[in-house]
């Protein structure tokens, strides 16, 4: 590409940008109300309806590195990474089982956070504190692998040095500490209407440059094929369980990740959690469509060791400046709004679970929104820190890892949502157990692949991580109540009450 195509790119991806930072802060006037409280800036005050929920949510989950990491894995190993589309359509009746519930009960005893739940659920403190922390834990190489998207952009763009990351991480904080979780929301509108029409655009008009789908996929098998080890566009039959095991565990874990919590307790009543897990499947039809570019790319003759950089480089080769400098600003702006969300919720773990938990001081609530926003500003800082100074690879070893963390929240968070036959401690006991095992599995693959092999009756049994260490948390959890009943071993008090688990008619 030439310098004066990067030019006009680079300029149209300015103009995006400039336009969303307006939008960012003009978003503090946006349903205006006092931001000095924690309920206000962290859940903009519980009042967002359908069709921003719809959006702020389709934030959380279609991410940038959505975007990047999706038809990275078909370019790079072929059908494996079509995962992410059976475990979307898992999730969606999964989020209409459990997520109004939990709108309903923290609404109204004011829970912020899963953590907040938990400790009025089970009344435990260690729980409450392990809850908090495995949320952040998980969260931070979440925040950092946006940026390293947005770095993947900035770098198609043919733009050198740092310095404009940076500048778009000062952006984020700035409207992200002004206006809290309403910039984000406001964002995500504009960016979802970008990323339809730069998708639409892209399965349609490059596939027709290179001469129709039936040569984009024949060009892809060959192309795989000749990869060290091979790869298909078939999955085969040694890759079907942890396929399988991965798109279970992915849909489990998407919905105990803090930041889908923040967007799911924003939204106005439970009725609009269940109109949007209606709704979201249309977000699964985009990225069904968002992974066929890897595909498109190999194709088309794209050339990277970074399978990062493949759809980047696809829009810059085969569009026009002007629109590849749009694609390309749909992808970062991509990055923007869930990375705010996700330091909004971190923050709000830190405020409530783990900062009120520890000190035990009771804080005001202008003194806790004001401490939820410069843990905001920290954490934001701690992930462009770690993009700068250390490897892309070790933030998508650590999110693998996340995601097998976060797992491990099910039995305190969704069971506990349907029952409370689990003892509190006991459940502390099984996400020790639960998080022990998982660790070790990653570990045993150096942190290379969150798919591990099982050698059980003679046989090899490759699964995803998260599964085997929830079955682990789920038994320790299980014979630890009975130990502790037998006993007779004091539960903590339930601050719920049965009517809270009776959701409200659609």
């Amino acid at each position: 590409m030439t310098s004066s195509l990067h030019a006009v790119a680079t300029g149209i991806f300015c103009a995006c940008f400039l336009l969303v930072t307006l939008a960012g802060f003009w978003a503090v006037r946006w349903k205006r109300s006092d931001l000095n409280s924690l309920e206000e800036w962290g859940l903009a005050g519980r009042r967002f309806g359908t069709l921003v929920t719809w959006f702020l949510i389709g934030g959380d989950f279609y991410t940038a590195y959505t975007v990047i990491a999706v038809p990275a894995a078909l370019y790079g190993t072929g059908a494996p990474g079509f995962f992410a589309i059976p475990y979307c359509i898992l999730l969606y009746p999964y989020m209409m089982l459990v997520l109004p519930r939990l709108w309903q009960v923290c609404h109204r005893h004011g829970y912020v956070t899963l953590a907040d739940f938990v400790r009025g659920r089970f009344g435990s403190r260690s729980l409450s504190i392990a809850i908090a922390l495995t949320g952040i834990l998980a969260t931070m190489p979440y925040i950092a692998l946006q940026l390293v998207g947005m770095r993947e952009v900035i770098a198609a763009l043919g733009i050198n040095g740092e310095w404009p990351l940076i500048a778009a991480f000062i952006i984020l904080a700035a409207y992200t500490y002004s206006s809290g979780l309403r910039a984000p929301a406001v964002i995500a509108i504009v960016k979802d209407i970008m990323l339809y029409i730069m998708v639409l655009a892209a399965i349609i008009i490059i596939p027709m440059k290179l001469g129709g789908y039936a040569h984009v996929f024949s060009a892809a098998s060959t192309a795989l094929a000749q990869k060290k080890p091979p790869a298909s566009v078939i999955l085969q039959p040694s890759q079907y369980l942890s396929y399988a095991t991965l798109a279970f565990g992915s849909a489990l874990a998407i919905v105990l990740y803090p930041h889908t919590a923040t967007g799911v307790l924003s939204s106005s009543s439970g009725t609009v959690i269940k109109r949007n897990a209606a709704l979201l499947p249309a977000y699964n039809l985009l990225l069904a469509l968002i992974a066929l570019l890897g595909f498109v790319a190999l194709a088309a003759g794209v050339h990277t060791a970074n399978t990062s950089s493949a759809v980047p480089l696809l829009f810059v080769q085969e569009f026009p400046g002007w629109f590849a400098g749009f694609c390309l600003a749909a992808i970062g702006i991509g990055a923007l709004v869930p990375a705010a969300i996700m330091s909004i919720a971190s923050a709000n773990l830190f405020t409530r679970n783990l900062y009120g938990e520890l000190i035990h001081r009771s804080m005001t609530p202008k003194q806790e929104a004001t401490q939820a926003k410069l843990v905001s500003l920290f954490i934001k800082v701690g992930a462009l820190v770690f993009v700068l100074f250390v490897r892309a690879q070790y933030a998508i070893e650590l999110q693998l890892l996340g995601g097998i963390w976060i797992t491990q929240l099910f039995p305190s968070v969704v069971l506990g949502l349907f029952t409370r036959w689990l003892h509190g401690r006991a459940l502390f006991w099984g996400w020790l157990a639960g998080m022990a095992t998982g660790t070790g599995m990653a570990f045993a693959r150096d942190l290379k692949s969150s798919i591990y092999p099982l050698h059980i009756g003679g046989h090899v049994w490759t699964v995803y991580a998260a599964v085997p260490a929830l079955l682990a948390n789920l038994l320790v959890s299980i014979i630890v109540t009975l130990l502790l009943d037998a006993i007779g071993s004091e539960r903590g008090r339930d601050t719920t009450l049965e009517t809270d688990y009776v959701t409200e008619a659609a």
